[in-house]
């Protein structure tokens, strides 16, 4: 089997030996260029070197994340040109071995690169993000995200289509509305409103009620009145709290698209997005068969290794 074979072995070695030390250069990179950028807030909010550090170090797991499918074709490229400019790629094929061999082998090392992506990404990153996110806000930018208020929400649940005018942390808020429609969905059957509410999974409480049923010029008051909407209020803070889609684990964002699209939300970008988490983990084996088409074209290291940056630059592009 290819897994036992000494060929597997020598590949994986030389290609994790590569990758770890160009990674660690990529990282230095990535946050020498991230500091600089955000080196006048750093200095406006008098931010020490320890909460600068703790910042880029919760950022750390999306850092690699990022830069990890770059990195691997990278040394796979040069993995390769160091094998062919030694003569082994010759030996190889002397002995009956053709390049797809270590071509298969790449990929095998690409899909496992591709579950430790995965797992900084939606895992270690997600985390991270999140509390760097809250460090930059707080803590630099003094912007309190706990006590935000959000506005205009808009849902469906059922019969009713809802529309809340602001939304607490507490998941109570003001300027409640809801609009119960027929069965068929021609008529409007009911209309509440409500000055206050607090919301809860099946059980809404509005206060300050007025009902209007519009088919028997009908108004009438209440001070409270519970609906046994299923929409969970928090459903909507944890989507709009976090400023990207990105920041939601994959599991978390697929039963966030499944609630939002029962709601009557349109979640094509969060679709997207969802797609866009899997395919950038699986991006690194496409990466392997890059690295293999380059050095099958030329094996010159320099001249490979731009190309391989160029093919890099491209991706992200597009």
């Amino acid at each position: 089997m290819i897994f036992r074979s000494l060929l597997f072995r020598y590949l994986v070695k030389g290609n994790t030996m590569l990758l770890l030390p160009t990674l660690a250069v990529g990282i230095g990179l990535y946050v020498l260029t991230d500091l600089f950028e955000r080196l006048d807030h750093f200095m406006e909010a008098n931010a020490g070197i320890g909460l600068v550090a703790t910042y880029f170090l919760y950022k750390l797991p999306l850092v690699i994340s990022q830069i990890l499918p770059v990195i691997f074709l990278l040394s796979a490229v040069i993995q390769l040109c160091i094998m062919a400019r030694s003569r082994e790629m010759i030996a190889l094929q002397a002995g009956g071995i053709s390049l797809a061999t270590p071509a298969c082998i790449l990929i095998i090392c690409g899909l496992a690169w591709s579950a430790v992506q995965l797992g900084f990404s939606e895992v270690l990153g997600v985390m991270g993000e999140r509390e760097s996110n809250r460090i930059w806000q707080e803590e630099i930018r003094k912007r309190d995200l706990s006590s935000a208020v959000f506005e205009n929400i808009w849902f469906a649940d059922g019969q009713w289509m809802v529309s809340l005018g602001t939304l607490r942390p507490d998941n109570s808020g003001e300027n409640f509305t809801a609009y119960e429609i027929t069965d068929d969905r021609l008529e409007l059957r009911r209309i509440v409103s409500a000055r206050r509410y607090q919301g809860r999974v099946s059980r809404w409480e509005l206060f300050d009620v007025k009902e209007m049923e519009p088919s028997a010029y009908r108004s009438t008051k209440s001070p409270s009145l519970v609906l046994p909407l299923n929409q969970d209020p928090a459903t909507f803070r944890m989507f709009y709290k976090s400023s990207k889609p990105q920041q939601l684990p994959l599991w978390q964002l697929g039963r966030t698209i499944k609630r939002l699209s029962a709601s009557g939300s349109n979640v094509e970008s969060l679709k997207t997005t969802w797609h866009t988490k899997l395919a950038y983990a699986a991006s690194l084996v496409i990466m392997a068969l890059i690295a293999v088409a380059l050095v099958s074209w030329t094996d010159n290291i320099y001249l490979a290794t731009p190309l391989a940056l160029v093919c890099t630059f491209l991706y992200y592009a597009v």
